[in-house]
């Protein structure tokens, strides 16, 4: 299968030197965008929730303070405006991030290589529908 134009466009946007760059940006930085990004969302999804919270458990560990000592607070807070099953999906994202992130990394690329096809497909039927 011939990649879409969708994904050779978002793979030539994305160099090695904006990667690069991205890894350069201050983890408080990191944090703080994800903070608002879900800030901005009525109902953010669990993957977002489990990046914040595996950023949150980093930075615990960076900073000597016992696991928990603040993210337990943040689990806490989303008990009470999320559903359980949300919650429950963010920790075990949260703990995908840390124990292995290239398994997460594959399934980024298989969720948004299945989006991709997904739009393929609707502009497709919507140029079948136009033409009729």
């Amino acid at each position: 299968m011939a990649p879409s134009p969708t994904f050779t466009i978002f793979v030539s946007m994305i160099s090695e030197k904006d990667l690069t760059q991205s890894q350069n940006i201050p983890y408080e930085e990191r944090i703080s965008r994800i903070e608002k990004m879900i800030e901005s969302e009525e109902e953010p999804k669990a993957f977002e929730l489990g990046l914040l919270l595996a950023l949150k458990m980093g930075q615990e560990i960076r900073e000597k303070k016992p696991l928990g000592s603040t993210t337990g607070d943040i689990v806490a807070t989303w008990s009470s405006k999320y559903p359980e099953s949300v919650v429950e999906e963010a920790i075990a994202h949260a703990k995908q991030f840390l124990t292995n992130p290239g398994a997460l990394a594959e399934k980024m690329k298989n969720i948004m290589l299945k989006k991709m096809s997904k739009q393929d497909d609707e502009t497709k039927t919507d140029e079948d529908q136009s033409g009729k």
